[in-house]
């Protein structure tokens, strides 16, 4: 009995021992900025120093991964909660310094610290935000060899700094390094998004922390670099040949733009949104206008936004006491993709357009409330190991099509191997399950094309694709398939009126109704258009003015914040140049 009781406090102490270390910010400690202003860079590290050479790409982060990579520093429940929903998806790499520890705090929480896809990788570490410091995944030729890269990290935490080289050594992996004359780069992971073809996004931080002044106060050899070096050194060790640089918020404390945008898909952007002129609401609507205004997604159309509410902290948002709570700092994971969550009330509404705009992922919510006060949640605290032998679809999804007897359509299909076939699965009804058709090579770019024949009587076409290496590797597109898919809507040919058929847009139920906080209005639009959407009282008067923009095709949710709306029955009201939708809405 007395060796029963031993363990058991035994036990307990490792769990407090675990919970109890030092937990570092994503913010700079006052004790960490009176450090900085003297701390040198380190630049000596294990890694190549000069650019791999030839034809690079860097991985999106929805493309297929091996490994999930997490440090044990701190937050042990929400990073448990990452461990048990990752075993399905994919290997879990934990870095820690203590293994038992981590090990008795996964079986208090059952999840087998045995399980084969957990590995412990015994390394020195400052803090638990991995997203900053950790490795990128760039192949050669697209889908070639896998290579990493390793940025100067922009924090006086030296033991962080050594985590790359650990993750290239266990994986067996080069690793690049921007630590040499030239090449000198500083930059953190959470600033950095990229579409998996060539085209990154940031903010005007990595401009700031590559200057003359930044370089000298940390001791980095050279004068700096404008946003012209900045890019071509992107391009040298990452491929990357589009850099889309944005102004900094004002209230996000860190500057990175995972905390309120993040792409889906090559062509898809989900944006953060908060109440008209509330927080850093003005600059978040002045930089995704700069960016449809500006730049189109590497198919050479307009992105296409998603919406999605940045909710309040108990009533308060940044710019007055309230954390910086974000769904957009989610985590992909094959067929996985994990949220941070916060307040049912906002939670359901965040979570349900993640669903809507991710078919077939297991969307997972997970409880950030400890960690959103420093500054970070589930995306900053996760690092991914891409698969070194991708199996890559690109395709551009088909938008609403006119009647016809065959819908053409052309994908990107690529494997270090060559790839022996490849197929168009498709239905006008899901229950009833899919057709199959091959696609054909077209002999050069790697492209592969193929039809949808026409379905009788279909209002709509489901579909996904499929393919089959040389090594007998099989990859789907989207990676959910069959549970995911993509579709299109189907326009009958009347000869009359036909242009206003095809523009005609769909308004889905307001929700919540009633309302007292954020109110989604989801509606979908089959061609661009401009949209202007009303809030009325019952006499038909304007309230408020909720939306007056260019939308693009596609599913859009726009929000109302009822929190600032005097209780009452209204009437919300969406216009398009093709006609106008009314809903009632109840404000309690």
């Amino acid at each position: 009995m007395k060796i029963i009781l031993f363990l058991f406090w035994l036990g307990i102490l490792f769990i407090i021992q675990t919970n109890a270390q030092q937990v570092l910010s994503h913010f700079l400690s006052p004790a960490e900025q009176e450090e900085f202003k003297t701390y040198n860079l380190p630049l000596s590290l294990s890694g190549i120093t000069v650019p791999p050479g030839g034809s690079l790409r860097t991985a999106a982060e929805w493309e297929e991964i091996e490994s999930i990579v997490i440090t044990w520093a701190g937050y042990a429940d929400i990073l448990t909660e990452i461990v048990r929903h990752s075993i399905p998806e994919c290997e879990v790499i934990i870095i820690t310094g203590n293994e038992t520890q981590v090990r008795t705090y996964l079986e208090t929480k059952n999840i087998d610290p045995d399980d084969p896809h957990i590995t412990y990788l015994i390394r020195p570490y400052n803090s638990v935000w991995v997203r900053d410091y950790g490795q990128w995944c760039v192949y050669r030729n697209d889908v070639d060899s896998l290579l990493m890269v390793d940025w100067i990290y922009n924090r006086p935490r030296p033991k962080d700094d050594t985590i790359p080289a650990g993750i290239a050594e266990l994986k067996g992996f080069s690793l690049y390094q921007t630590i040499a004359s030239p090449y000198h780069l500083v930059n953190t992971g959470g600033n950095f998004m990229c579409d998996g073809m060539g085209t990154a996004f940031d903010s005007e931080l990595v401009l700031v922390e590559n200057t003359q002044s930044y370089y000298a106060e940390h001791d980095i050899p050279g004068e700096g670099h404008n946003y012209t070096a900045i890019a071509n050194i992107l391009s040298d060790f990452m491929g990357i040949d589009r850099l889309i640089t944005m102004p900094v918020l004002p209230y996000d404390g860190i500057h990175h733009i995972d905390m309120h945008m993040k792409l889906l898909d090559e062509e898809t952007l989900l944006v953060g949104q908060y109440p008209e002129g509330v927080a850093d609401g003005p600059q978040i609507e002045a930089n995704l206008q700069y960016i449809l205004d500006n730049y189109n997604s590497a198919f050479g159309t307009p992105y296409k936004v998603v919406r999605i509410p940045m909710p309040p902290d108990n009533g308060y948002f940044p710019n007055t006491i309230g954390s910086y709570r974000t769904y957009a700092n989610n985590v992909f994971m094959n067929k996985t993709v994990l949220v941070p969550t916060y307040e049912e009330q906002f939670d359901t509404i965040g979570l349900r357009i993640l669903r809507e705009n991710l078919p077939g992922y297991n969307v997972v919510g997970i409880d950030c409330n400890d960690i959103i006060p420093a500054g970070g949640a589930l995306h900053c605290i996760t690092k991914d190991v891409m698969v070194a032998d991708p199996l890559r679809i690109i395709h551009q999804p088909l938008d609403a099509q006119l009647e016809a007897d065959a819908y053409e359509l052309h994908a990107i299909i690529q494997h270090s191997s060559g790839i022996a076939a490849a197929t168009i699965h498709y239905t006008g009804d899901v229950a009833a399950g899919f057709i199959a058709a091959p696609l054909s090579y077209s002999g050069a770019d790697d492209i592969w094309s193929g039809e949808i024949a026409g379905i009788p009587g279909a209002e709509k076409i489901y579909y996904y694709l499929s393919a089959t290496a040389l090594s007998g590797k099989e990859m789907s597109r989207p990676i959910t398939a069959p549970g995911g898919y993509y579709s299109f809507n189907i326009e009958a040919v009347s000869g009359v009126n036909e242009t206003a058929r095809i523009e005609a847009f769909t308004v889905q139920a307001i929700y919540p109704n009633p309302a007292s906080a954020i109110t989604v209005i989801p509606a979908q639009f089959p061609v661009a258009t401009d949209v202007e959407i009303n809030l009325l009282d019952m006499s038909g008067r304007l309230v408020k003015r909720i939306a007056s923009e260019k939308v693009m095709a596609g599913n859009h949710h726009f929000f109302l914040h009822c929190e600032y709306i005097i209780p009452s029955s209204y009437i919300v009201e969406i216009k398009s140049h093709s006609g106008a939708v009314r809903q009632k809405l109840m404000v309690k």
